[in-house]
């Protein structure tokens, strides 16, 4: 039980990466009220976390559609998941969650809670597929299903306090700081993916 949560707890936190989007959240809701930002971040934190629990319990059912094989999926997971770590460890914002031009036309929305915010800063398409390979990998029971999905909504309450806090965040840390944070979760996160393609390689190799 502890070595799944001790596996699915830093994938899912990294991949999501808060902190990350503090920034952006600031820019983006530079000239809304206390509340409307509150407000914002609890519904983009929520509307997040549903799409992922969604992906975590039928990612198996799209696997079937597909024809797609676990050890596949580990190996894509895992380049996707060395692309973003990449990005963090040159503290950018990763691409592989929004571009340049999105979070611009973001900014300029009434509502940025579902659209970009939850997807896909929050719930891109790296968080979706580590969601479905660690329900693929350890959701056969019950326990380990709970304990992925468990993960999810930790990661999601820790967003939510991150966001409604994010000036006093960004005030704390600073772009030096949040820079540090970025680097510390890319190396980690970059482990991961590695231990996600060497699985999934050798699955492949043996099949």
């Amino acid at each position: 039980m502890w070595g799944t949560f001790l596996i699915a707890m830093p994938a899912v936190l990294f991949i999501v990466d808060p902190i990350g989007v503090v920034p952006l959240f600031v820019a983006m809701t530079a000239n809304d009220s206390p509340a409307k930002c509150r407000s914002t971040a609890l519904r983009a934190s929520v509307a997040a976390m549903a799409v992922l629990v969604f992906f975590a319990l039928f990612g198996t059912v799209i696997f079937k559609v597909f024809g797609v094989t676990l050890a596949a999926f580990r190996v894509a997971g895992g380049l996707l998941l060395m692309l973003t770590a990449l990005d963090m460890l040159r503290a950018q914002h990763p691409a592989t969650k929004t571009s340049a031009a999105e979070a611009k036309e973001g900014a300029e929305q009434e509502d940025i809670a579902i659209v970009p915010l939850a997807m896909p800063l929050l719930a891109g398409p790296g968080a979706i597929a580590t969601v479905m390979v660690l329900m693929a990998e350890y959701g056969g029971e019950w326990l380990g299903a709970g304990i992925v999905i468990t993960c999810i909504a930790i990661t999601f309450f820790i967003t939510y306090l991150l966001l409604r806090s994010a000036d006093l965040v960004k005030r704390v840390l600073k772009q030096t700081g949040i820079a540090i944070l970025e680097r510390v979760f890319g190396l980690i996160l970059a482990a991961i993916a590695v231990q996600f393609v060497f699985e999934g390689g050798k699955a492949l190799l043996k099949g």
